[in-house]
């Protein structure tokens, strides 16, 4: 919803020749709060873990992931983290350096800019914990079939917390 919402923010902005929002960096930063926001808390815990929580379990005929807890602790990650990245667009002047985050923007002396930054280093570790949980399920919980019964998505899941760690 937030994302969307920004999204529309700066299609509303691109439509007109003239500026509606008056501050180049606000934009920047609106930018750059969008792509973090859709790709580190929208994509990758809704795809990944929203869609592997649910249906790695099914497919492997388990009761629940191998590590309920550290589930637990991968999903209350991401709400304070959504918020410091929230919270970085109101100090200074917002960290508008792109979703990249690359050094000639991202070495500003800029609090917004440390904030958000540490806001995905939550989102990073709750993905790592994340990944652990998959891998161990997926290793252990799985051995009533073989490998190569295994579901395309159970492989595609595996292969990615492979990536991940």
């Amino acid at each position: 919803l937030i994302g969307s919402s920004m999204s529309m923010l700066i299609r509303i902005e691109l439509s007109s020749p003239y500026s509606i929002i008056k501050n180049e960096q606000l934009f920047n930063s609106l930018v750059t709060s969008h792509a973090l926001i859709m790709i580190f808390y929208m994509i990758m815990p809704l795809m990944l873990g929203g869609f592997g929580n649910f249906l790695i379990p099914l497919m492997l005929n388990s009761m629940d992931m191998a590590f309920p807890r550290l589930n637990n602790m991968s999903f209350w990650l991401l709400p304070p983290s959504i918020l410091f990245l929230l919270s970085s667009n109101f100090l200074g002047m917002g960290g508008g350096t792109g979703w990249t985050l690359y050094p000639p923007l991202s070495s500003q002396l800029n609090l917004s800019i440390d904030l958000s930054i540490f806001a995905l280093h939550l989102a990073g570790i709750s993905s790592i914990l994340g990944s652990i949980n998959f891998m161990c399920t997926i290793m252990n919980m799985g051995k009533f079939k073989t490998w190569m019964n295994w579901h395309l998505f159970i492989w595609s899941i595996l292969i990615t917390t492979i990536l991940l760690l």
